[in-house]
């Protein structure tokens, strides 16, 4: 699986990501890193068939609104430590990457994971 990390996410949410076989980047490695637009991010998310991963509300109505980015993990925990973000992540990583390859949009909650059933054939 092929996931672009968000700004506001650890980036020691790579290397979680990579030790579990994934091939994972954060925003940080793009052209303008941590300056990216929502709408970089997006396209080069898209680009790659990468599933963006973020704490961002804004991707989650873009996602909707107009289907990018293509591919949407949603983090919903509110504020939590990176120490239980990626606790979480290493818990439900194998969910994750199952709801991921079934659904373009997944929220990741801190006692659930939501699959989001794709809305239009063409999503």
């Amino acid at each position: 699986m092929k996931f672009l990390v968000d700004a506001q996410l650890p980036a020691h949410l790579i290397s979680l990501l990579s030790q579990a076989g994934h091939d994972a980047i954060h925003v940080a490695t793009l052209p303008r890193g941590r300056r990216s637009t929502d709408a970089e991010v997006a396209a080069a998310a898209d680009e790659e068939d990468r599933v963006v991963v973020t704490k961002d509300r804004d991707f989650r109505d873009s996602h909707l609104l107009r289907g990018t980015p293509r591919r949407l993990l949603a983090v919903v925990t509110g504020n939590i430590t990176n120490a239980a973000l990626l606790a979480l992540f290493t818990a439900n990583l194998e969910q994750i990457v199952l709801a991921v390859e079934e659904s373009r949009f997944v929220e990741l909650g801190p006692t659930n994971l939501v699959v989001h059933e794709d809305r239009q054939a063409g999503l």
